[in-house]
């Protein structure tokens, strides 16, 4: 894989933070205390289906917020290709403390990976035509880690805020035209991409008139963005969205469309089975 697949330090450190403190309690583990305070123990990351790794910055970020004497190495780096039943990564240290953090370490492992599989699963269907793009419906608090694992899959990213670009969408359009809209973002903000989501063919022809940066069809069918695309001849780039699936994903990569947004990448993907394994 290529590019930065690493979600930021800061974003990674908070939501690791905030699963500790959940799986922490207010008194801590208490079955850990069951074990012999000087035990020191091993173990290995497993996967037990194949799949797209992701997640291993937070899992080693867990340990180290837990209990730096805890090791964690990885035989692999984001991005990778998993095997079913094949070692992945390892840590060693205070057992206590390896315990302590397996679930935390897990959760964040299995949630980031299948993100990272589904996505994979979705840039093979579509073919080299069509990016796959995330979208902004991510589980709160854990948007930056999600959209590194959209990257580790080979996708792509949307905007990661509000603040990132303008995205004039039909609520909008209540209250203005297409070429308000898109005036006033221009009058507004410097070099911010200006993108107008799409009902109709007509709105289409609008957004290109207003000169638009990208034009997003909203639950066309192939043949509506086909149509589009033709309409726009080149001229915009074209993103699709609205119930695509892993059926109908291609039919939408050969309409044209320059970027296709999927939001269960990122609300619905299967967590993929690993586990951790004591030596």
């Amino acid at each position: 894989m290529t590019g930065d697949l690493s979600p930021p330090p800061t974003a990674l450190r908070e939501a690791v933070a905030r699963a500790l403190a959940e799986d922490l309690g207010v008194l801590g583990d208490l079955t850990a205390t069951l074990v012999p305070a000087g035990a020191t123990g091993s173990g290995h990351f497993v996967a037990r289906a194949p799949g797209v790794v992701a997640g291993t910055g937070a899992a080693t970020e867990v340990f180290a917020q837990l209990d730096p004497a805890v090791a964690v190495t990885w035989d692999v780096s984001d991005g990778d290709a998993l095997v079913a039943g094949g070692r992945f990564g390892s840590l060693t240290g205070p057992l206590r403390s390896i315990l302590t953090g397996e679930r935390t370490a897990l959760n964040f492992l299995g949630h980031l990976s299948g993100v990272a599989t589904l996505t994979r699963t979705y840039v093979q269907a579509a073919g080299p035509r069509s990016r796959i793009r995330d979208t902004r419906k991510t589980i709160p608090g854990l948007r930056a880690l999600q959209k590194a694992a959209i990257r580790a899959g080979g996708g792509t990213n949307h905007r990661g805020n509000l603040s990132d670009a303008v995205l004039v969408k039909d609520n909008h359009l209540r209250l203005c035209t297409i070429d308000e809209a898109v005036g006033q973002a221009r009058a507004r903000f410097v070099s911010v991409v200006v993108e107008v989501e799409c009902d109709t063919l007509e709105q289409v022809s609008q957004a290109k008139a207003a000169g638009v940066d990208l034009v997003l069809l909203d639950n066309m069918t192939p043949g509506q963005v086909a149509e589009a695309v033709a309409l726009l001849g080149g001229a915009v780039p074209v993103e699709v969205s609205g119930g695509i699936t892993l059926d109908t994903v291609a039919a939408y990569a050969a309409a044209g469309a320059d970027l296709i947004s999927v939001g269960a990448l990122t609300h619905s993907a299967p967590v993929l089975d690993v586990a951790l394994d004591l030596d």
